[in-house]
């Protein structure tokens, strides 16, 4: 096989498939060729080869000669990969300025009207999902905060305090300026600086352990939505990080926020 594992991992990271890694690295090492030269070389399906090249020559990693045979010339690697984010950068560019404009347009009513009639038809249990990775989880507390209207609640670790200003920091704040009241429970630990940066959005609380045995992160909003950490994001890498959703009144209202209540009256002002 050309390239070792290293490099074909190296590549994968940067999200070529199986075939374009063996197609590109087996160009890299001919300089030149046709695709059906490439094709026995890196083992990738003649039927496949032809439109995996012009996906490598659309992103930047290969030039295209015509001609009879048509053939594919290898771009320098470092130049390939500037090429390549550029045209992710611009890519990237082009779909948030037609997501804006989607959100902007008409559109969004008739999507909206659609989800509210959906509503009305779901059980809570329908509304009740695990959610895997840092990335999902993240997600979905920025939804929730975002449809915050009366209240947010959060027992949070020092670590996770840090992540929430990092992410979520500017949520919070207009959440506040709607109104929101925002209050945080910590465990203690090295917050000030976090501490120092909600001041004005959120209150945070220090944990009493003595009191209240609480230790882990759950986030309550309105009474009405709940996430709760299932796994401790310090044991597992943050792929693996674990969360219960979960839009259910009973859950959210009678159970985690006056858990929130108890751990709340139990802390003492962070410093």
């Amino acid at each position: 096989m050309i390239g070792s594992s290293k490099v074909m991992d190296a590549l994968k990271s940067i999200g070529l498939n199986l075939y374009e890694r063996r197609l590109w690295v087996a160009l890299l090492a001919r300089g030149t060729s046709t695709a059906g030269e490439l094709s026995g070389i890196a083992n990738v399906p003649r039927s496949r080869t032809y439109d995996i090249l012009q996906s490598l020559a659309d992103r930047g990693f290969v030039v295209v000669q015509t001609g009879k045979p048509i053939k594919y010339v290898a771009v320098p690697p470092s130049e390939a990969l500037e090429r390549a984010k550029n045209k992710m950068e611009s890519d990237i560019k082009s779909m948030q300025n037609r997501i804006d404009d989607l959100k902007s347009s008409p559109v969004i009513s008739e999507l909206n009207s659609f989800y509210k009639k959906g509503l009305k038809l779901i059980s809570p249990e329908d509304m009740t999902g695990a959610l895997k990775g840092e990335h999902s989880v993240s997600q979905q507390l920025g939804t929730m905060f975002r449809g915050a209207n009366r209240k947010i609640s959060i027992v949070t670790t020092p670590d996770g305090l840090d992540d929430i200003v990092k992410r979520h920091m500017d949520i919070l704040r207009r959440a506040k300026e709607r109104g929101v009241d925002i209050k945080i429970a910590t465990a203690a630990g090295k917050t000030t600086e976090s501490v120092s940066a909600l001041s004005g959005v959120a209150q945070v609380r220090t944990l009493d352990k003595k009191s209240v045995a609480v230790s882990g992160k759950f986030f309550v909003v309105d009474g009405r939505e709940m996430i709760l950490s299932l796994t401790n994001s310090n044991d597992v890498h943050s792929s693996q990080d674990m969360a219960l959703w979960s839009r259910s009144e009973y859950a959210a209202g009678n159970m985690l926020e006056p858990l929130f209540s108890l751990v709340w009256n139990n802390s003492k002002p962070a410093k």
